[in-house]
């Protein structure tokens, strides 16, 4: 019995050494995640969409607008047609948008703040992460949401979210913006100064 945990012991150094020194960096390849982001990539760039994956935080206080605020207007439920048959898979997004606070103008210097209320379909999810999606001057916004894991609930279905558009991603110009939800969305228009 000796010899067997002199040999693991002897062995654990090396091996440890070895495994950390030549390890890959990333993480590893996720074969079915990892073609379905290629392939998402390759169709939205033959569809003219440009793809930003944006900060996504739940804000304890309300955000205030410098300047004036966007005038928000009602938007049919849903994926736009454009932006979602070219998506390999749909994402899951809220029920419902129901209020959005933005800027009526952005510099491009700064970051683009965006707040806005959702309903989730269920207690079981949360707002995960967002990616806005560029095609011209239209602007779709789309929140995506994860399934919490075992007998995790939310506290409530409505969500206040704040999106941070990074600093530089937006061109100067008009855009007009929408965020998606299942059954109900919201838009707004704004210039990119």
């Amino acid at each position: 019995m000796k010899w067997i945990a002199l040999a693991i012991v002897l062995t654990i150094g090396p091996y440890t050494y070895l495994r950390w020194h030549y390890r890959k960096p990333r993480p590893a390849f996720a074969p079915y995640h990892d073609i379905n982001e290629q392939a998402n990539v390759v169709r939205l760039l033959s569809a003219g969409f440009q793809r930003i994956t944006i900060e996504v935080s739940r804000p304890a206080d309300t955000l205030r607008v410098s300047g004036a605020a966007a005038p928000v207007t009602a938007a049919p439920g849903g994926l736009p047609a454009g932006l979602g048959s070219t998506l390999v898979e749909q994402p899951r997004i809220p029920d419902e948008i129901l209020t959005i606070t933005a800027a009526e103008t952005a510099n491009t210097l700064f970051a683009y703040p965006i707040e806005f209320t959702c309903t989730l379909p269920d207690n079981h999810q949360q707002p995960a992460d967002a990616r806005l999606y560029i095609r011209n001057d239209e602007i779709v916004v789309l929140p995506e949401l994860e399934r919490l894991s075992g007998d995790l609930l939310s506290r409530n279905r409505e969500n206040r979210i704040r999106l941070t558009v990074p600093p530089g991603a937006l061109k100067p110009g008009h855009y007009h913006a929408t965020i998606s939800g299942v059954r109900a969305s919201k838009s707004w228009s704004f210039e990119v100064k």
